[in-house]
């Protein structure tokens, strides 16, 4: 049994596909980031880092319980546990590079894109423009690469595919804007309606809509979300 510790956000979201895709049997465990639930000593446990998702495998290697943080160990974990959506051997060094250029580049600017354009108490024009901006480069790398495939990586749907299609999915809000956020990316928008269309999106976008996470932005979700912005409290 997998337990999976979720927030309806893009990270968590990829686990979310990626578990409906291979059908592991798993136990959701709601963890909401907005009233500080990811720093609880329980959860601190399970990913000192205290961030989501998370996962703790009862069926690990040799049969022993094992704990997996970050999304893209995750999801390399889960492929290799299920012999699934992880390409071929001679895919591998193509399948890391663009697993890892998807997890140091298009979901931070991503993320850093949002925060600046609606968490920031200042809009900083330097600071959003410097984010939006990267964000369309990693766009246009993808979409060029994209030409005349259907996959990311080799021929084949695999974990790459959904990790980007995690970030890609919040384009509107990456990006908002009068028009279409990939409209200018035409191989991009053309894969990411390809992959959003699989049954299981369906059922990883259904998760955790009968959990009452918090959405209010006061206090307590900005000390809980971004605790660095303020000065510890000694004890």
């Amino acid at each position: 049994m997998i337990r999976f510790y979720f927030h309806p956000t893009p990270n968590p979201t990829k686990i979310a596909l990626m578990l409906e895709e291979v059908g592991l049997a798993y136990q959701l465990v709601a963890i909401d980031t907005s009233r500080g639930e990811q720093h609880t000593p329980e959860f601190r446990a399970v990913n000192p880092n205290g961030k989501v998702p998370a996962i703790v495998d009862t069926e690990g290697p040799g049969g022993k319980e094992m704990r997996v943080f970050d999304s893209s160990a995750i999801l390399l974990y889960l492929g290799e546990k299920t012999g699934r959506l992880i390409g071929s051997p001679a895919d591998r060094p193509v399948l890391l590079s663009w697993l890892f250029f998807i997890a140091t580049g298009v979901g931070p600017f991503s993320g850093q894109a949002v925060h600046f354009q609606y968490a920031a108490p200042e809009k900083l024009a330097y600071a959003v423009n410097r984010y939006r901006r990267e964000v369309e480069r990693h766009y246009e790398v993808l979409d060029e690469h994209l030409k005349e495939r259907d996959f990311i990586v080799g021929n084949d749907y695999s974990i790459v595919d959904i990790s980007a299609w995690g970030w890609l999915d919040r384009a509107p809000r990456v990006l908002p804007g009068d028009g279409v956020p990939l409209a200018a990316f035409p191989n991009l928008e053309r894969w990411f309606r390809a992959i959003d269309a699989r049954p299981a999106v369906a059922r990883a976008r259904a998760l955790g809509k009968t959990h009452a996470f918090k959405k209010e932005m006061d206090e307590e979700a900005d000390r809980a979300l971004f605790p660095s912005n303020y000065a510890k409290v000694a004890r």
